[in-house]
């Protein structure tokens, strides 16, 4: 995988989001975002990893940015399982990494959109086991929860933001809600927001990210 994007905060930085793009877009696509962010933000990094380019057979097989294959659209996603492991492996390792370089994990935080959120949900509730910030999840889905997810202490204690469009015709707004239901059903402590939009992010959007990431940091 290509280095990531990493954005320095103005001051030295205690926290870090490690932020994951969508289908077949690059580490480039929340720049934007993330110095939008740090305007407020000013202890807090951001991590931007590129996904790599591969078929996608949904696509018709073209190759382009993609944390894992969707080898089918319904009744439920159809993903590559390995692709997804290799993908959620990336994040484990950008996570140590910032572990390493002082960052307390408790000061991490994943997020990431449409199939960047499938990874970040994998990865922080079926993967990680070790503390973390919390999660940012939007406009996206969780193709590996199901009715047997156990999770741990550490997992039910993890603050989850969850964000989607009520006329995103990509991730149908049900599949968003199904993940969040089954992470309330866990007793983990997530919040829903909706917006009137389609599959996109919007100001709004980054503001009330920004206050959550706020109050979280303290």
């Amino acid at each position: 995988m290509s280095d990531p994007l990493i954005i320095e905060p103005s001051k030295t930085a205690d926290a870090c989001v490690i932020w994951l793009h969508g289908l077949g877009a690059d580490r480039y696509d929340f720049q934007p975002v993330a110095e939008a962010l740090q305007q407020r933000l000013h202890t807090t990094r951001f991590v931007l990893p590129q996904a790599p380019t591969r078929a996608v057979s949904i696509n018709g097989g073209w190759a382009m940015p993609s944390w894992y294959d969707i080898l089918a659209m319904s009744p439920a996603r159809a993903i590559d399982q390995a692709q997804l492991e290799q993908s959620a492996q990336s994040v484990i390792d950008l996570i140590e990494a910032q572990r390493d370089s002082g960052i307390d994990p408790a000061r991490i935080f994943l997020a990431g959109f449409s199939q960047g959120g499938a990874v970040v949900y994998h990865t922080a509730f079926l993967r990680w086991l070790g503390p973390l910030g919390g999660v940012i999840a939007l406009s996206t889905y969780a193709p590996t929860f199901n009715p047997d997810l156990k999770l741990s202490p550490a997992q039910t204690g993890l603050p989850v933001l969850v964000l989607h469009g009520s006329r995103d015709e990509v991730v149908l707004p049900a599949m968003g809600r199904a993940a969040y239901d089954c992470l309330i059903q866990n007793q983990v402590k997530a919040q829903w927001k909706d917006y009137s939009m389609a599959h996109e992010v919007t100001p709004a959007e980054i503001r009330d990210i920004g206050d959550w990431l706020a109050d979280q940091l303290g």
